[in-house]
């Protein structure tokens, strides 16, 4: 069921509003392996699930074959909602492209310029987000802004700065745009190096920006857990990672109860396909077949994905997913 991310976040909200919260992850992808994994463990504990692209993978697969790729997944699991939907967008061209391609839901990140590495200004990030808003709105497909800048680089992605969300702003930017969902900047950051020292996030940000904005859905981006058994397995098997830092498990369940409602997921993946296929080809060193070691990094990120879908509590919420069509959604827009 391949739905918009405003109608798998509308279950998060209803599930926070009612006093039993819960996160959508939304798990990068950039190839086959990685969305069977993540099928699979959507499959198995009934999640629905955001299947995003960035646009460093669209570029590295083609963004036919990754449309196609999640079109495979939602016929093959047609009880899973899914929502197909662009992570850092960074021009109108680039949305216009996707939406083309079918996507359901897009990210337009205005908290940069478009060289994806200069902070932009308050009136820059309001302009370009209501331009785009007002041509995806227009089509059936959700939005979702950026309001502050996180730490960090990933995928080409990152100010290298920290910039936190200022609640009012967050107010004047929603009323102003009109965005379905909106991430914030609360103290994580992208990559594998998230915090020099204790991880911190500013949870008195999610709950003043949930008191001024009850409706909107919010999404926390940086939040892999970078979990140390994976770095450890890795440069057991030959890897040189250093230094690596995560958002804990405990402290991104605790963020939800403030009201977030999506959580963005890309390193915790690569490492475990990395870690399960560097250790699958030290164990086996006569194997040369590429799919007994593509099968393996699949297999670990299935189970990676199962221990966060347990962990947001996604599951068994898929059947709470309205199944909004495009008809009904362009309504909803007028």
């Amino acid at each position: 069921m391949l739905v918009t991310s405003k109608a798998i976040l509308e279950a998060s909200l209803q599930g926070y509003k009612n006093g039993k919260p819960f996160a959508v992850g939304a798990y990068n992808v950039n190839n086959m392996e990685q969305a069977q994994g993540i099928m699979k463990a959507a499959k198995e504990t009934l999640s629905p699930v955001i299947l995003q692209m960035s646009r460093g993978a669209l570029k590295y697969a083609e963004d036919k074959y990754l449309r196609n790729i999640i079109m495979a997944a939602a016929e093959v699991n047609p009880e899973i909602p899914i929502a197909m939907h662009l992570d850092h967008g960074n021009s109108m061209e680039t949305v216009k492209r996707v939406i083309d391609l079918g996507f359901t839901s897009v990210m337009i990140d205005g908290s940069l310029m478009e060289d994806s590495k200069t902070p932009s200004t308050f009136e820059y990030n309001v302009k370009i987000t209501s331009e785009v808003v007002k041509y995806a709105h227009d089509r059936g497909v959700s939005v979702e802004g950026e309001l502050g800048t996180l730490g960090g680089f990933e995928d080409g992605v990152g100010s290298g700065k920290e910039h936190l969300t200022n609640p009012d702003e967050a107010v004047e930017f929603v009323e102003k745009t009109g965005v379905d969902a909106l991430a914030i900047s609360i103290g994580t950051s992208h990559g594998a190096h998230k915090f020099k020292g204790e991880a911190k996030i500013a949870y008195d940000i999610i709950e003043a920006i949930r008191k001024k904005l009850p409706d909107t859905y919010l999404v926390a981006h940086g939040s892999s857990s970078v979990p140390a058994e994976l770095v450890e397995i890795i440069n057991q098997y030959g890897g040189q990672m250093e230094h690596t830092a995560g958002v804990p498990m405990d402290m991104l369940l605790k963020a939800t109860q403030y009201g977030i409602n999506k959580i963005n997921v890309d390193t915790d993946l690569r490492l475990a396909a990395t870690a399960a296929a560097r250790k699958f080809m030290a164990e086996n060193p006569s194997k040369f077949d590429q799919r007994d070691w593509s099968g393996a990094a699949r297999e670990g990120i299935y189970l990676e994905v199962l221990s966060h879908m347990k962990a947001f509590k996604t599951a068994g919420h898929a059947q709470e997913v309205p199944n909004w069509d495009l008809e009904y959604m362009k309504a909803q827009y007028r």
